[in-house]
């Protein structure tokens, strides 16, 4: 008898337990695919009723900071691309100046890149067809990018203080909003104000030397000889 009420004890426990196992998952199930439909539209709008995603902590808050941080990175890429094209014309035929923008085009462009991985993995969406004005933005007029080699580093000079700005804007934002972002500061932080840093102190030097060495009647055999120092950075 003792071992008859021993058994149906443990039989009620188990089936109690596997019943409460149960209306977990399908809590779950539930609460994943609230809206089907939803979830799938979601996905191309940025809106779903799902709890069942990747988005935590401050990103609302900072996504669109990223976003704009995204799309200067992008700007700058290309700007840099056409500086590159331009000096490696056979008109100025300036193969240290037209290696240096090379790099810092493919480098803005990675960058875009691993930022639109950062975005997604977070949760979030990349939309290029909106446009959040904010400090990690960029100035929409478009500068003249046919440049001697002194004002082209003046120019980069800008550009790469535009992009070190948008960075600790991002990681301000991301420390001091209502809703903190550690993760996204941590990522900014490691990622890009160092390198920013390396970036601009790089270009500053290059402009300060060079402008020294134009200080001649002709320098245009500076700027040949500049341009060798380029060549094998």
């Amino acid at each position: 008898m003792k071992l008859l009420v021993a058994f149906a004890l443990i039989a009620s426990l188990g089936a109690l337990a596997q019943a409460e196992e149960e209306y977990c998952h399908n809590s779950v199930v539930t609460a994943c695919s609230s809206s089907t439909f939803s979830a799938l539209t979601g996905f191309f709008t940025g809106e779903t009723n799902s709890i069942c995603n990747a988005r935590f902590a401050g990103i609302e808050h900072v996504e669109p900071e990223v976003q704009a941080y995204i799309n200067s990175q992008l700007t700058k890429s290309y700007e840099y691309l056409l500086l590159a094209t331009h000096f490696n014309s056979y008109q100025k035929n300036r193969p240290g100046f037209q290696k240096l923008y090379q790099g810092l085009s493919d480098r803005s462009f990675e960058d875009s890149i691993a930022l639109i991985k950062q975005i997604t993995k977070r949760g979030g969406i990349v939309d290029f067809n909106s446009r959040h004005e904010s400090a990690a933005s960029v100035s929409t007029k478009r500068p003249t990018l046919e440049v001697d080699e002194l004002h082209s580093l003046a120019l980069a000079l800008d550009n790469e203080k535009q992009l070190a700005t948008g960075a600790t804007h991002i990681h301000t934002r991301a420390i001091h909003a209502t809703e903190r972002d550690p993760e996204m500061a941590h990522y900014i932080e490691e990622e890009y104000l160092g390198k920013q840093a390396e970036s601009v102190r790089k270009l500053s030097g290059y402009a300060n030397d060079l402008a020294k060495l134009m200080k001649v009647p002709d320098p245009s055999l500076s700027i040949y000889l500049f341009d060798e120092y380029l060549q094998k950075q």
